[in-house]
């Protein structure tokens, strides 16, 4: 992951769409703590970035979860209507 993602942009994908950049971002961060252990790693604050981007994509998913937003081509009426 390149560059750091927004919520708004998470919102608009599908619940299997941010399962799978979650597990990217977990990768990376194994990765990225691996690098930093071994004292190869060059550009730490990407530790951080990517400590946000996971804790981004738990809230957008719980956020789905709880219905507070409707997932990607759902109108809030049918959001609504399948909470009740």
């Amino acid at each position: 992951m390149a560059k750091s993602v927004t919520a708004h942009e998470l919102r608009d994908q599908s619940v299997e769409d941010l399962v799978t950049k979650l597990k990217e971002a977990k990768e990376e961060l194994f990765n990225l703590r691996f690098q930093a252990a071994t004292g190869q790693l060059d550009n730490h604050s990407r530790l951080r970035t990517v400590k946000r981007e996971i804790a981004r994509i738990y809230t957008v998913l719980r956020e789905h979860e709880l219905g507070i937003v409707p997932l990607s081509g759902e109108s809030a009426e049918e959001t609504k209507e399948a909470a009740e």
